[in-house]
């Protein structure tokens, strides 16, 4: 790709890629999913030691996991919507704390909070959802745990020992992935929600203990859904860069 033009290309089909949040039922043909995984692998990797690997929930395996994780969010959520009486419930009975990635239930930086509490209140306004109504907003995180209704979830598991290099290789493998998708006229949605219960996984998988996971990817095909024409604001690049010491 050398002329102008091609470079265009590239750039506006960067920009269409979308996250999808509801998809359709039908399989991913087993030599699609096949061909994108091979067009992940062709991303940079650390030494080239890929630390990374990936789960593929489709089928039965797939459902029990959505099932077992539906079960602990609603157990979680309604806990959580009975004040102090229901947090100390949940901490004697302890079903649906995190098992894994405790991190992610923590609150996001000052720097970092605005950007998250603009997307969520713009993707409530997308569903119907009132801020202001926790048990409306706990139904809309539930998709999460069942993918989206997406046919196949895919786990992301990294090699402890190289840490946050790990991640990065993983984060460059999961970059092509969803872009090979997209080519393809399959959707993705990166999903660290799904991230905390690495047990019910493991009980699916023979996973090695050196790996943790890291996130899942819902992958399918989209349907004609308002929520999967939604932009999330993406930052200037301005924002992006770091200023020079005076």
């Amino acid at each position: 790709m050398n002329s102008e033009r091609d470079a265009a290309w590239v750039s506006q089909f960067l920009a269409s890629r979308r996250s999808t949040r509801d998809f359709k039922p039908t399989p991913i043909p087993d030599e699609l999913l096949h061909q994108i995984l091979t067009d992940a692998l062709t991303a940079p990797s650390w030494s080239n030691t890929r630390p990374f690997k990936v789960a593929v929930a489709t089928g039965d395996a797939r459902d029990r996991i959505s099932a077992e994780f539906q079960s602990r969010w609603s157990a979680v959520s309604t806990h959580l919507r009975n004040g102090f009486l229901g947090k100390v419930k949940l901490l004697i009975s302890r079903y649906g704390l995190p098992t894994s990635n405790r991190l992610i239930s923590k609150p996001y930086a000052k720097e970092l909070k605005p950007r998250a509490m603009r997307l969520g209140a713009e993707l409530y306004s997308v569903f119907g959802v009132s801020r202001e109504n926790r048990l409306q907003r706990d139904q809309w995180w539930a998709k999460n745990y069942d993918f989206y209704s997406a046919p196949t979830e895919l786990f992301v598991y990294i090699h402890k020992s190289l840490h946050i290099f790990a991640a990065n290789d993983a984060g460059l493998m999961m970059e092509n992935l969803a872009l090979s998708a997209h080519a393809h006229g399959l959707g993705t949605c990166m999903q660290g929600a799904v991230a905390i219960w690495d047990d019910v996984v493991r009980e699916e998988f023979d996973i090695p203990k050196e790996y943790r996971l890291l996130c899942g990817i819902a992958i399918g095909y989209p349907t004609d859904s308002p929520v999967n024409s939604f932009q999330a604001h993406r930052i200037d690049v301005e924002e992006l860069l770091l200023k020079r010491k005076i």
